[in-house]
């Protein structure tokens, strides 16, 4: 077992007297360093697929990625020696993704793109991260249901199971399973029961998952399938081309929920849940006090428990399935109105508008 995952097991299991005890003072500290340090690990380990963007984000190496560029800007980048690796077609028209030519770094790449296109979307492909420690995973007991709420899930891949309607992969040939899709996607069920779910999977084992691409093919798939609800715990920077698909989707009518990250309180806001119209949700125990790690600021809508034993988890990752569920089987109208006021009187920057699902805190207990 790994050191965080230890720490994290000590978190869950222990009363904070005996954590004391155990001389574990900077357990916070230790778990809003994990995505750092997630993203130090993936660079060292795919230097050929991978490096960092002058932020230290992880991107695709070599890689930009264009979001319905006109056929003037494509031929002039053809011109330069950038070549198309592939063409989708999304919301709003196609995506792009163009290598840059020998010699030429990924970042002047993109300026030079920029510069020659200024009314253009052009941005680097960004990784994006689970936003949780997953120890084990749960299988969906729940059953679907035929008139049962349509919920997207955009993570790694799960195993089949009759709650899954429909599972597509993004980054690979087959959708792969994953500890951390399945954990959310049994949240997602627990909080919904009988719910409908269709996963994207974005990772499908490969050292380039989590791709900004694969997230804006994802997005447009689930709003082509008018997916009313969809479930995204997942964190990076951000980018321009997800925040233009995030945008378009919600134009769509569709929810997206989001959460917002384990970086610390004092952390710059992680996206997508900081984009504007995005559900962004963190986490409590099962005290309701929030998770010291949890990201905290105006994008912050919802709380609610990022603690779970069965599935044995931590993170906002596993607090924002809840709401999902929960607005999925109800509506956003109604789980604002029940939301619980945690923090100063009316919304604020760490519990957003309130606490939801106080059921399953209680249940944990």
């Amino acid at each position: 077992m790994t050191r965080i995952a230890l720490l994290v097991l000590v978190l869950m299991l222990a009363a904070p007297a005996a954590q004391a005890q155990l001389g574990l003072p900077n357990l916070p500290e230790e778990l809003t360093q994990a995505r750092a340090n997630e993203v130090r690990s993936l660079l060292r380990r795919h230097r050929r697929e991978l490096e960092a963007d002058p932020q230290g984000e992880p991107i695709v190496r070599s890689q930009i990625l264009a979001l319905a560029p006109n056929d003037e800007a494509l031929a002039r980048a053809r011109a330069e020696g950038f070549e198309v690796v592939r063409t989708d077609g999304v919301e709003g028209g196609d995506l792009v993704v163009l290598r840059a030519p020998r010699g030429l770094s990924t970042r002047r790449a993109l300026q030079r793109l920029r510069e020659a296109d200024p009314q253009g979307v052009y941005d680097y492909d960004h990784l994006h991260l689970g936003s949780g420690i997953t120890l084990s995973a749960s299988s969906m007991a729940q059953q679907s249901a035929a008139g049962g709420p349509r919920i997207g899930l955009i993570d790694g891949g799960v195993l089949n199971n009759s709650a899954v309607i429909e599972q597509r992969a993004f980054s690979s040939t087959a959708p792969v399973a994953s500890t951390h899709g399945a954990a959310v996607a049994s949240l997602l069920v627990r909080a919904a029961p009988g719910a409908r779910l269709y996963v994207a999977d974005i990772y499908g084992g490969a050292p380039t998952g989590g791709s900004s691409a694969a997230l804006a093919r994802a997005l447009s798939w689930l709003a082509a399938e008018r997916v009313p609800v969809i479930n995204v715990s997942l964190v990076g920077p951000r980018n321009q081309i997800v925040e233009a698909m995030v945008a378009r989707v919600l134009q769509r009518g569709a929810i997206i929920v989001a959460a917002v990250g384990n970086d610390g309180p004092a952390a710059r806001p992680l996206y997508p849940a900081a984009y504007e119209g995005v559900v962004g949700v963190t986490g409590v125990d099962d005290d309701g006090r929030v998770l010291p790690e949890a990201g905290r600021g105006p994008h912050v809508d919802f709380a609610a428990l990022g603690i779970h034993r069965d599935p044995r988890v931590r993170g906002t990752s596993f607090a924002a399935p809840i709401v999902a569920g929960l607005i999925a089987q109800s509506s956003f109208q109604n789980i604002r109105a029940s939301a619980r006021d945690m923090g100063p009187r009316g919304r604020d920057e760490t519990y957003g508008e309130g606490l939801v699902g106080g059921n399953l805190l209680a249940a944990s207990r």
